[in-house]
């Protein structure tokens, strides 16, 4: 099947640090994303969101690092399996037929040993953990393995995107307190809508493409009601966050701490043009939203 022409932005870039790299090193980082620091903040805020409301922000600082590390490798794992798993797909995508295993860049037998390497470096990671936390971190080996064939037999992979993107709130948490409790939980179940939310925005760029080659998104199954669906994922993520925000503190006025984020999904909801021509723009606005939760979080964490 021939490649649909279309205006959006490829997937792929030499731009920012990846520039600096040799020639021989640059589709290794492409692969990985490593040119698009986005999915690293968007991996890593649910991890702060656990720690600081569990109340570990000072107590534990020093895992906010090992957790930025973990989480710029993992992504850059999750990228590298999932372009292997999706290679001939991709091959078909406009916007992703330039990343490096679709375009032949990098060869097959290469991006499995980068993706050894990767995992390599998250396990380092994952040892700085106590006990509890490295067990609900390889909990979620399953749900990423799984993730790359939801496409493929559910209209809704955004859903289960969620589930692993937020696992790091489950992390987080868990590495200060060592229990899981409702606040957690509630904690999760937030970050799950926002991320279903914020990917569905993302899958508006590929609709023509998707469905060209049977690709499955919740961006397809909301048709024309996309933006209210973006909205209600919104609502229902700040309805967690506020949830476990009430169990640590039951306070009215510790709900104002998530005011800024509200307003900033909101804004997102808003502005959001049903052609998709601001799509990216509006998921990489969702660094800024993690930003926010995770200070209201750290308001309430060490005040609690």
């Amino acid at each position: 099947m021939a490649v649909t022409v279309t205006t959006t932005p490829p997937d792929t870039e030499i731009q920012g640090l990846v520039r600096l790299l040799p020639a021989s090193l640059r589709p290794f980082a492409l692969l990985a994303r490593f040119d698009r620091p986005i999915g690293w903040w968007l991996l890593f805020w649910p991890c702060i969101f656990g720690l600081t409301l569990a109340g570990g922000a000072y107590s534990h600082w020093h895992l906010a690092l090992w957790m930025l590390i973990g989480a710029i490798a993992m992504r850059g794992a999750g990228c590298v399996y999932n372009d292997i798993v999706d290679r001939d797909l991709d091959a078909k995508v406009a916007r992703t037929a330039s990343r490096p295993l679709a375009s032949g860049a990098v060869s097959l037998k290469a991006a499995w040993a980068w993706l050894i390497l990767l995992c390599g470096i998250g396990l380092l990671v994952l040892v700085q953990l106590r006990i509890e936390a490295i067990f609900v971190a390889l909990c979620s080996l399953a749900l990423v393995a799984a993730y790359p064939f939801m496409k493929r037999i559910t209209w809704w992979p955004q859903l289960w995107l969620g589930l692993v993107f937020s696992w790091g709130a489950l992390v987080g948490w868990v590495a200060v307190t060592g229990r899981a409790d409702s606040a957690m939980l509630w904690l999760y179940a937030g970050t799950i809508f926002w991320v279903v939310g914020y990917d569905t925005i993302y899958a508006m760029q590929d609709r023509e493409d998707d469905a060209l080659v049977g690709i499955r998104s919740s961006a397809l199954r909301m048709g024309a009601q996309i933006r209210g669906g973006v909205a209600l994922c919104y609502l229902l993520a700040i309805t967690g966050w506020g949830m476990a925000i009430w169990q640590v503190r039951p306070q009215g006025q510790a709900l104002i701490a998530l005011l800024p984020a509200f307003l900033h999904l909101a804004l997102q909801v808003v502005t959001l043009k049903r052609d998709g021509s601001n799509a990216l723009a509006h998921f990489r606005a969702n660094k800024v939203t993690g930003l926010l939760v995770a200070l209201a979080c750290l308001v309430v964490g060490v005040t609690s």
